[in-house]
């Protein structure tokens, strides 16, 4: 066993928690819409079709806000397809993924669904194949009271009220070369500043998120950010970050920083932000939204360009282990600790498509092992984001070098002044005695400890064992010298709540 500090101070803030933090994913791919969230004639649906376990098991995993419906599907969509009466929609061909879109499922049904799961929806429109005219098109239909073609074509779709979606998405990874209507910077650049100017003639209340690089190994990653944001920095309000993580040859350490490298790419894409806003002499702050991020084996999937045509085919449901969940784990205290800046991000995605929640049509949702960790830190990251000192040993990655062997992040709740540790163990073969200085006055202790972790890493859920993975509680802490003593087993993520002794 090796020790570290930590020291905890409720007088450093770095901001409170961002509600849409906790956001995840829906895209018109795999079986993440039909199958997933949406699928009539289930034992589990509602008379709309909606997958109910799929609502009990989303309101239960904290999500606040979800993105949709793409994601690549969105360059190619013409949202029109997906409204109106279902035996009038046509059957397309969806570029993005080979797939046939029967449209039966589309903006309303969305809305719907989003109303019954309590969740804020984020609409991405088309700037791949379409543009300024049908971006403004769509947020008049959704938006617009009534009394004109696109209010009263909804009002006529049996949708009176308008749906007031306040955040949207100019387009989706337009760098891109897999994209459908793939962007220069330049070309980008302009087309979202004027689409994003148009827009909010229709709707001024409505905030704008633009597209920043597709993942920080493009070749074009830092230029394109500042390329964008020069076109389009007094328009937008933030700009996107989409990252996947997995491991890489041998080098599990690496795949278990995987957080540290989410800290780099966030704080080069904050800098790239500050350049152009103190280029530009502007008072303007631009936030970011890691608008999809996940575990992602890429390495095993086929490829866009291999996939045979089909309805609803079976694409990228990765099966997530123990370990994936600690790493998962590990990248929302990366968010966390970034919510000055990253005030939205989306857990990509939700159901079945690299997601924490998995279905099959002739059984009930269960929750994946990545699941756990979401949970968990939605439900109880409450209040503010505090700065945490850590004093930690290292240990090597061939890709990363040093790198810390315990990560924390905390939250405190002002009113009850309970604070919530989560932390990680990196190391394989020891555990970790995490000494927590409390800077505050007055005694705290320990009354909850969550582990994810410490053995059989390798163990998954499954439709036939679905609870074979859950958290377990620990009694491995105490206080001791002042300091609360906490133990973290080999490669562990846990949830520590505590709370003054009154």
């Amino acid at each position: 066993m090796f020790t570290c500090t930590a020291t905890i101070d409720p007088a450093f803030v770095i901001a409170p928690v961002p509600h849409r933090l906790f956001g995840s994913f829906v895209e018109h791919m795999g079986r993440s819409v039909y199958g997933g969230i949406y699928e009539p004639g289930h034992p589990e649906a509602d008379v709309n079709g909606l997958r109910l376990d799929v609502v009990k098991l989303t309101k239960e995993l904290g999500v606040s806000a979800v993105r949709y419906p793409g994601g690549n599907f969105v360059s190619g969509y013409r949202w029109e397809d997906g409204v109106g009466p279902r035996e009038q929609r046509p059957v397309a061909l969806d570029l993005a993924w080979r797939s046939l879109e029967p449209n039966t499922f589309g903006l309303n049904e969305f809305m719907t669904w989003a109303r019954q799961t309590e969740v804020e929806p984020i609409m991405a429109v088309n700037l791949g194949t379409r543009g300024v005219e049908d971006a403004c098109n769509l947020l008049e239909y959704a938006n617009f009271p009534g009394g004109t073609r696109y209010s009263d074509l909804r009002i006529a779709h049996g949708v009176r009220e308008p749906h007031n979606i306040r955040t949207w998405c100019l387009g989706n990874e337009m760098d891109g070369p897999w994209q459908i209507g793939q962007k220069t910077a330049t070309e980008y650049g302009r087309l979202a500043a004027e689409t994003a100017k148009a827009m909010r003639r229709v709707d001024p209340d409505i905030e704008l998120v633009a597209c920043g690089s597709s993942n920080e190994r493009m070749p074009t990653f830092g230029s394109w950010e500042a390329t964008v944001l020069d076109e389009a920095y007094d328009v937008v309000d933030y700009i996107s970050l989409h990252a996947y993580f997995e491991q890489h040859g041998d080098d599990r350490v690496g795949f278990l920083a995987s957080a540290d490298t989410m800290d780099r790419f966030i704080e080069g894409v904050i800098a790239t932000c500050d350049h152009i806003g103190a280029k530009k002499r502007s008072r303007r702050r631009i936030n970011l939204s890691f608008d999809e991020w996940n575990l992602w084996y890429e390495s095993r999937f086929v490829g866009q360009d291999r996939l045979d045509w089909a309805r609803a085919p079976r694409l990228i449901e990765d099966e997530y282990t123990v370990e994936d969940a600690v790493v998962l784990g590990n990248l929302l205290m990366s968010l966390l600790r970034h919510s000055d800046r990253v005030t939205i991000a989306c857990l990509a995605q939700l159901v079945n498509v690299i997601a924490p929640i998995r279905t099959e049509p002739d059984t009930g949702a269960w929750r994946q092992t990545i699941f756990y960790p979401f949970a968990l830190t939605a439900r109880h990251a409450r209040g503010e984001v505090l700065r945490v000192a850590v004093d930690s040993p290292t240990l090597y990655s061939r890709t990363l070098g040093d790198v810390s062997a315990v990560d924390l992040t905390a939250t405190r709740e002002p009113d009850s002044g309970d604070i919530a540790v989560f932390a990680v163990n990196r190391d394989e073969h020891q555990s970790a005695r995490l000494r927590l200085r409390m800077g505050i006055d007055g005694a705290h202790e320990v009354v909850e400890h969550v582990v994810l972790g410490g053995d059989d890493l390798l163990a998954t859920n499954s439709k036939e064992t679905p609870g074979r993975v859950i958290p377990r509680s620990s009694t491995r802490h105490g206080i001791e010298d002042g300091f609360l003593d906490v133990e973290l087993p080999p490669v562990s993520w846990s949830m520590i709540r505590t709370t003054p002794i009154r």
